[in-house]
């Protein structure tokens, strides 16, 4: 198992360049499962998950190449439509490729998927989607089963906006017969992202960014070349790292107009921002003051910033409170934060913080990969040493963390 050493009370500055986006690459690279040819993608993160999701493809009959900074994937050779257990169990978004399967060849096979412990996700708005698009579903021992003669364009509306189940219901609908509409769609970045890249393969689809989206069935899809957006939430944690050191940093590389609840926030602590095109810089060097933050759907603040924020706001002056409105499990990191000295009261879905002057290292465990990254910001301020211990779980969604930090004068080691 690897960990992060770090020894803190480094104020850092510099610059540093934006990954491509974990949670945009990961359905696009699903997504090349429907053109039955080549893809190739610019910007991919190279982090465990996108790792995993080559795995899979490679599992079904997938070719991956990688070639410098680029990525070559060849789905005309898939002939197999059961993702591996073993792999699904790895991440949650393995289930993806359950909709680009149901697109191409009308069936698939696939078991619960796993990642982190940070409430119950359950895949029901999933498999209602592929249901109200025709597709048969069957559950035997924890598999389940789906296939369809042809899948016909329906309305497909969604209790919760769920971004997952929004991605799987597009997946499904490209190749379809007819015209699917789905309303309370997820209206994240994201999306967009999926919108464009299966557009410029041929689909027709309109309306992602907004809570209606429309696909209009096409007959094929063609080879495309794509380059994978900017991670707004390695974007939202490198702007926490300036905050919670006192530092200043131009991050580059980035789309501020994806991360505007959080910039926000971040000013009103104190934090100085100034934004162009596709780079923020911040100064934090003036003494922050505490806010209160709820987490709701995009354009809402992101539930994926709450643990990152919530320890950001450990050691400013006052109190603050935060309520999570999206996962009911997600305050697992705050007894490690407690250990380190943090005075946090947990009360339902609300995090009461009252700011203490320090923290202090110790050896903490990541429980999730945004609580785990949360605990590494700790560090950073921390008096002492501290070593994060199970950085599996941030090594799923964060490239090269330990070395980006060190740029920027941190010192941190990955052991």
């Amino acid at each position: 198992m690897s960990e992060y050493v770090i020894k803190g009370g480094k104020k850092l500055q510099g610059e540093v360049i934006i990954s491509g986006s974990k949670n945009a690459a990961l359905p696009i690279i699903a997504a090349s499962v429907l053109n039955t040819g080549k893809t190739t993608l610019y910007n991919v993160p190279e982090i465990h998950d996108t790792k995993m999701m080559f795995e899979i493809l490679k599992s079904i009959g997938g070719e991956v190449v990688k070639k410098k900074n680029k990525i070559i994937i060849d789905t005309s050779k898939i002939n197999k439509f059961e993702i591996p257990e073993i792999l699904m169990r790895q991440m949650r978004s393995s289930v993806i490729l359950a909709g680009a399967l149901l697109g191409r060849y009308h069936k698939a096979v696939f078991s619960y998927p796993g990642g982190c412990d940070i409430g119950t996700r359950p895949i029901d708005l999933h498999l209602k989607a592929f249901e109200k698009l025709g597709i048969n579903i069957s559950k035997n021992y924890g598999n389940i089963s789906c296939n369809c003669d042809k899948i016909t364009g329906e309305n497909i509306h969604f209790d919760f906006p769920s971004v997952g189940a929004t991605e799987n219901a597009i997946l499904a609908s490209c190749l379809a017969e007819g015209t699917t509409v789905i309303t309370n769609a997820a209206r994240e970045p994201e999306i967009i992202d999926l919108q464009n890249f299966l557009n410029k393969m041929g689909a027709k689809i309109k309306g992602a960014g907004s809570n209606k989206i429309e696909i209009e069935g096409v007959k094929n899809l063609k080879d495309v070349s794509y380059n994978i957006m900017p991670d707004r939430i390695e974007a939202g944690t490198f702007l926490c790292v300036a905050a919670i050191t006192n530092g200043e940093l131009l991050l580059e590389n980035t789309n501020p107009y994806h991360i505007i609840p959080v910039l926000d926030k971040l000013e009103e602590m104190g934090c100085k921002i100034e934004t162009e095109k596709s780079k923020i810089k911040i100064n934090a060097e003036k003494k922050l003051k505490s806010v209160d933050i709820k987490t709701m759907p995009y354009p809402g603040f992101p539930t994926d910033m709450q643990s990152i924020f919530a320890t950001t706001l450990t050691t400013v002056k006052g109190t603050s409170m935060i309520v999570e409105n999206i996962f009911e499990n997600r305050y697992k990191y705050v007894q490690e934060l407690m250990r380190m000295g943090a005075k946090i009261t947990i009360e339902g879905k609300t995090a009461v913080i009252k700011g203490v002057r320090k923290l202090y290292g110790a050896n903490v465990k990541a429980t999730d990969l945004r609580g785990g990254v949360a605990l590494v910001l700790a560090g950073l301020i921390a008096k002492g040493n501290t070593t994060v211990e199970n950085i599996e779980y941030i090594l799923r969604g964060y490239e090269n963390l330990e070395i980006k930090l060190q740029k920027l004068g941190a010192s941190i080691e990955k052991k």
